[in-house]
């Protein structure tokens, strides 16, 4: 029996003015989202549902939706494995355990292959449908489009505090932050690829994508209350993301510590002329100098346990860069061409 040809058929050659190209022939875009998940079972499948819905609406583009499921602890990589079962586009990263908001956005920007990445939360707060604002933007050639809040649906206690960080933050630094901006924000792939090289612990995406220069633009969005359960920001976390964000950018704690060295200095000689001038000249009223001496040596060790503490907080980060761990441990990789 002759041996059978199993090599694709080369078609016949058709002159060039014959045959213009057809539209299957132009490459279209890939658009990824980078969606980090902890704990968001009451809310993903509303979410995918409203930006697949979002997305049905500009057909132009492909996509491509990449889950980072951060150590959850209730039943929300169940629902993302229906949901790379059911829609080719998901891909899932599950992590072994938690490692934190901005590592899960990290390991979501090592996975994305898109033309554009856009990196959004899951809880409705930043609504899909302004995503594909943020790609116009990007069409019209923005190579990182930061989407900014214009009003946000948040305690007045929260609303103030941001208010007040990200100015400070902003004041206190050499790179320009935009002002009330998460890290909802739009990354062409040139960007993209750059922000990987960044691999230190203590992250601050939103910092690093600001220095990073490039064409930078805004896009103003009303951000929404959060659909379902809690906020995984509490006052805690959102502390720790502030110092990161300080100490990542900023000297401007350790000069604050080197000014409020001298006022001590200054206070301190202003007491020690004052004591010496009452020993001298009013020693009838000069008893035992209790209440000085008290006065003194708190503020003193106050101010000591205080730079302590700052300086601390930068040895810190020395220390866990110092030990080269890497940034995230992956159990499984669901959907695309991790599937399994």
């Amino acid at each position: 029996m002759p041996q059978q040809d199993i090599r694709p058929r080369i078609p016949d050659v058709v002159p060039a003015e014959l045959s213009p190209p057809g539209p299957e022939l132009v490459r279209r875009s890939l658009v990824s989202y980078v969606l980090p998940v902890y704990n968001e079972e009451d809310g993903i499948k509303a979410f995918h549902t409203e930006l697949s819905a979002a997305l049905d609406e500009r057909p132009e583009f492909d996509y491509e939706l990449v889950y980072v499921n951060d150590g959850s602890g209730d039943g929300s990589l169940a629902i993302l494995k229906d949901l790379a079962k059911n829609d080719e586009r998901v891909r899932v990263v599950d992590f072994a355990r938690n490692f934190g908001h901005q590592i899960a956005i990290t390991a979501g920007l090592d996975v994305a292959r898109g033309d554009a990445v856009i990196v959004m939360d899951t809880d409705l707060q930043d609504p899909p449908r302004v995503s594909l604002e943020l790609v116009d933007a990007w069409r019209e050639g923005a190579e990182i489009v930061h989407a900014r809040r214009r009003s946000r649906q948040d305690t007045a206690f929260k609303r103030a505090t941001a208010h007040l960080y990200y100015r400070v933050l902003r004041s206190s630094t050499d790179v320009d932050i935009p002002l009330d901006t998460g890290d909802f924000r739009l990354l062409d792939r040139q960007v993209a690829d750059e922000l990987r090289k960044y691999r230190e612990r203590s992250r601050f995406v939103r910092g690093i994508v600001a220095s990073m220069g490039y064409r930078q633009t805004e896009v103003a969005f009303d951000r929404d209350e959060r659909f379902a359960g809690e906020t995984k920001y509490p006052l805690r976390k959102m502390a720790r993301l502030a110092i990161d964000g300080m100490t990542s950018f900023s000297t401007a704690p350790l000069k604050m510590i080197t000014r409020l060295g001298f006022v001590v200095l200054v206070l301190s000689l202003l007491g020690i002329l004052y004591a010496l001038a009452m020993k001298f000249f009013r020693p009838d009223i000069t008893v035992s100098g209790w209440t000085m001496m008290m006065c003194v040596v708190l503020f003193l060790g106050g101010t000591q346990m205080l730079s302590l503490g700052v300086i601390g907080a930068y040895v810190g980060r020395i220390y866990s860069e110092a030990q080269g761990r890497p940034l995230y441990l992956v159990r499984d990789v669901i959907g695309g061409d991790g599937d399994r």
